[in-house]
């Protein structure tokens, strides 16, 4: 979205926004912008005409935050499709022109090998924002789901009956093979009753979880559920332990 440069400058700045009805800045925006996608073409990024004409694609369409809201070029907007909205602001674009380059002398040779000072921009990523955005367009009544991709912890191990041999030493072979593959479970080894434990794992969201109890382990299994579908499914530990690994193929 077309944005507000504020004390670093220039004459033309976007904000990449996750919408969100906690986000701190207003937005208005043509609702066929949330429609663009790159899908599967290829782009070549050599071709300076191909380039324009994707950034004249996704740039022409209204969309500024409230510092730079335009309520005449809004009104142009088919009245359907004018939205406002709340975004959490995750990066920002700037570009300066030769406002810096020139005043630091710093040039190039043209075609022509005549000097000319260098066209100058700049992007950041809120880093710590990303975290909060995820949250908002992730989440459900329980708490977080994180994407697998972003977890903190790959997958959570819940002991229904901690200080049982059995289901404490299978617990700590789960966490051990999960381990060893290169992921970082979250074992919740607490003297706490099995409500208390599932809800705090719901409030963590880790995409995976793995509940061990006396019960199920008799009939050699365990539970593993999703935190994204709430689907459970029984399995031997080595399977549990082979279909989390499969989620992470890269060790997490």
């Amino acid at each position: 979205m077309r944005a507000d440069s504020g004390p670093i400058g220039g004459d033309d700045t976007h904000e990449f926004l996750v919408l969100a009805e906690t986000g701190e800045s207003e937005v208005f925006y043509d609702s066929a912008v949330t429609d663009l996608t790159f899908g599967d073409r290829e782009i070549d990024f050599d071709d300076v005409a191909d380039c324009q004409s994707i950034m004249e694609e996704f740039t022409t369409k209204y969309a500024r935050t409230d510092e730079t809201h335009d309520e005449a070029l809004f009104a142009e907007v088919p009245e359907d499709r004018r939205k406002v909205a709340r975004g959490i602001e995750v990066g920002q674009i700037f570009y300066f022109g030769t406002k810096y380059s020139e005043a630091m002398g710093a040039s190039v040779q043209d075609a022509e090998g005549k000097k000319v000072p260098v066209h100058m921009g700049s992007h950041g990523i809120g880093v710590s924002r990303l975290v909060g955005a995820i949250i908002e367009a992730s989440h459900d009544d329980k708490g977080i789901i994180w994407p697998e991709g972003v977890t903190p912890f790959h997958c959570g191990i819940v002991n229904l009956k901690q200080g049982d041999d059995e289901a404490d030493g299978a617990c700590e072979s789960l966490y051990k093979k999960l381990t060893i593959a290169g992921l970082d479970p979250l074992y919740d080894d607490r003297n706490e009753r099995a409500g208390g434990k599932f809800a705090t794992m719901d409030l963590i969201g880790l995409p995976w979880r793995i509940t061990v109890g006396p019960r199920g382990l008799k009939n050699g299994v365990v539970e593993l559920t999703s935190r994204k579908t709430g689907l459970s499914e029984e399995m031997s530990p080595e399977d549990a332990v082979e279909k989390v690994i499969a989620q992470y193929p890269l060790g997490g």
